[in-house]
């Protein structure tokens, strides 16, 4: 076990043994949800990043922003198989070269999803290459930049008639914002960042 998925998992495992309140979409859930799950992979260095994708302009849905790769769950998969799937699917990246922690908290959104995210730890530099149909290119922002809620900014849009309050992460030309940014809101409130970094 390297050294980084050792402090992450112990941060994890105790981040998850406590109560804490969690960022929820804005609107409503409907009743009727798609099981999904997403793939968080930190790649194992000495300042640790975060793999996200950019998805294509040419996409019926979410044009253009920044995800987690991901997806549906396929019939008798779970969110662990179904991740690992999709970020293989999407980038290339190779099961075999992913080190799962687990399963982090459920985010349900308007759009009926209820996405399970999965964190794992993968090698620095992997040949990853993007799926055209499915991504337009990927990044590596630091684990640490994205986790600091310092740069999680909150904003407000008007949306059907009200204020809604979602939050924006700005890393260079990328903007994380909306289900993706909640997700990494989440996921830094069970993070120590102190303990992962200095522990």
């Amino acid at each position: 076990m390297s050294e980084l998925l050792d402090r992450l998992t112990r941060v994890f495992e105790a981040g998850h043994a406590r109560d804490i309140d969690l960022l929820e979409d804005a609107m409503a859930a409907p009743r009727n949800l798609r099981p999904a799950a997403v793939l968080i992979a930190v790649t194992d260095r000495p300042d640790p990043g975060v793999i996200l994708t950019h998805r294509p302009l040419t996409m019926r849905q979410h044009a253009g922003q920044a995800a987690f790769p991901g997806g549906k769950l396929d019939p008798g998969e779970d969110a662990i198989q179904a991740a690992l799937r999709e970020a293989h699917e999407e980038i290339a990246l190779d099961p075999r070269n992913v080190q799962i922690i687990g399963t982090s908290d459920p985010f349900r959104t308007r759009t009926g999803y209820d996405i399970t995210p999965v964190l794992a730890v993968v090698p620095p530099d992997l040949p990853l290459t993007p799926n055209p149909a499915e991504v337009s290119e990927w990044f590596e922002p630091p684990l640490g930049y994205v986790l600091d809620p310092v740069n999680q900014v909150k904003r407000t849009v008007e949306w059907e008639g009200a204020p809604r309050e979602y939050f924006e992460i700005m890393w260079h030309r990328h903007r994380i914002w909306g289900v993706t940014a909640a997700i990494i809101g989440n996921l830094s409130r069970r993070i120590e960042l102190t303990e992962l970094f200095n522990g």
